[in-house]
């Protein structure tokens, strides 16, 4: 790993957003009736989302072909591998039951991880880009 993705994972605007983000799927686990939603597995999901949906979302935008199947399988493991080979072991009935139900549900949240945390810098920096932007789009 490059120094520059250490310093990315570092960030402590993302470090933050991803313990909301768990936070919010361990409130989730315990407040939602659902066979094979646990704490371990929120856990496991959501910091393989922090490591690969960004890079995921940057070979997509940089058309980075060559790259394609391992994105796609990065993307496949953290939304689905990983759940399979998880409930496997715990539940196999839970698996059978809820994969399907799953697969859209962490695709979606896995997309929208990797536009959360697709920028590289920092939150000043962001906030600065974002209202250049919005001087160059709407002129006073």
């Amino acid at each position: 790993m490059t120094r520059t993705l250490i310093n990315e994972y570092r960030r402590p605007w993302k470090l933050i957003t991803l313990s909301i983000g768990i936070g919010l799927l361990i409130a989730g686990s315990i407040c939602t009736p659902s066979p094979d939603w646990d704490i371990p597995i929120s856990f496991i999901m959501a910091l393989l989302a922090y490591l690969t949906a960004p890079w995921s979302l940057r070979v997509i935008v940089a058309r980075r072909w060559r790259w394609w199947p391992v994105m796609l399988f990065a993307t496949w493991f953290t939304v689905d591998g990983c759940y399979a080979i998880y409930w496997h072991y715990q539940d196999p009935q839970a698996l059978i039951w809820m994969r399907a139900a799953n697969f859209p549900a962490s695709l979606s949240l896995y997309c929208l991880c990797g536009l959360l945390w697709y920028y590289n810098g920092s939150l000043a920096g962001l906030w600065r880009r974002w209202r250049q932007r919005i001087r160059i789009d709407h002129p006073r």
